[in-house]
């Protein structure tokens, strides 16, 4: 759903791009335009290489898709594995061999794969910005990358805003761990948290530094050798952010997550921290949903959703749905 300078409108979830689609196989969708099922066939179909035509319908109860001469309607999931039979690449529909994550179970805590799917789409917005950084410091504000970010400043701002937004999530997410997740392991085990805890501090400075760098680049005159020097330490200091929170992320993976487990939670209990991870990142489920929805990978992208629908109410997950299927792709 996404590169480095936005020129496919997003294709690291691979929603498919406008200009490929062009004379792919039309899916014709009738459905209740503010219908959760509704929408979620919409979203799925932004993944696969087809032509929508969506056709607001009240008449219909539920979805119905039409593709050529088949007629197809019923739940979700029949509608799903009906495209993944006709589309079968990119999957949306889960198997034994493509769930979330390796030595995740039936047993995991769903908060767990919320976790996980998070620090997934972090690392490619981080790993985007780190490509977007290095390729303005090999133009050097003398040449132009894609014609639709304009003038170099022009450029500087759309990434100061995206850097902004990515800022913003990962606030999000770190907050949901201390406030959630570090007190349930302090619980079982003090200390538990105490090395995550710190990394989330450590690198603030970093990441509050890499934002005024942004700023200063911005108003200095591109083309400059300080606005190069500025260019260059700013690609540099991103990577390092990019490798110290891979390196985190990775730790949390490897140490941490697999103990909530062994907390051995009640099914009453996993609902009632998925509410209050929910809670905390607000934002992230809100206005910058489909920013972070675009660094999901198609069957992730699913799954989160999925995990999503299960924990919160419906108009929130119509809202974020919405923000996502009737924006401009």
């Amino acid at each position: 759903m996404g590169n480095c300078f936005e020129t496919a409108r997003k294709s690291t979830a691979e929603i498919a791009p406008s200009e490929l689609i062009k004379g792919s196989p039309v899916i014709k969708l009738y459905g209740p335009p503010n219908s959760i099922a509704t929408s979620y066939i919409r979203f799925a179909l932004l993944h696969k290489p087809v032509s929508l035509q969506f056709i607001p319908s009240e008449t219909h109860e539920t979805p119905v898709i039409i593709f050529q001469s088949e007629v197809v309607t019923g739940s979700v999931e029949t509608i799903l594995r009906y495209l993944d039979g006709k589309f079968p690449d990119p999957p949306l529909t889960i198997s034994t061999s493509n769930s979330v994550g390796g030595w995740y179970g039936g047993t995991t805590p769903m908060l767990v794969w919320v976790v996980v799917l998070q620090h997934r789409s972090l690392m490619w917005h981080l790993e985007r910005m780190v490509r977007w950084a290095e390729d303005m410091t090999a133009r050097g504000g003398k040449a132009r990358g894609d014609p639709a970010m304009g003038s170099p400043r022009m450029e500087v701002r759309k990434f100061g805003r995206n850097y902004s937004q990515l800022l913003e999530i990962l606030f999000e997410h770190a907050q949901m761990e201390e406030k959630v997740i570090f007190p349930i392991l302090e619980s079982a085990d003090r200390g538990l948290s105490k090395v995550a805890n710190e990394e989330h501090a450590r690198d603030l400075p970093l990441m509050n530094g890499i934002k005024e760098d942004i700023k200063s680049i911005g108003v200095l005159d591109s083309g400059s050798p300080v606005y190069q020097e500025f260019l260059s330490n700013l690609s540099s200091r991103l990577k390092t952010l990019k490798d110290h929170c891979k390196e985190h992320f990775k730790e949390e993976e490897k140490d941490l997550l697999p103990l909530m487990e062994a907390v051995e939670l009640s099914k009453l209990q996993q609902e009632k921290v998925m509410q209050q991870s929910l809670d905390v990142m607000r934002e992230t489920h809100s206005h910058l949903f489909r920013f972070f929805m675009e660094g999901l990978q198609p069957l992730d992208a699913m799954q989160y959703l999925d995990m999503i629908k299960r924990y919160c109410d419906n108009v929130r997950v119509s809202l974020m749905l919405h923000m996502i299927v009737d924006a401009p792709h």
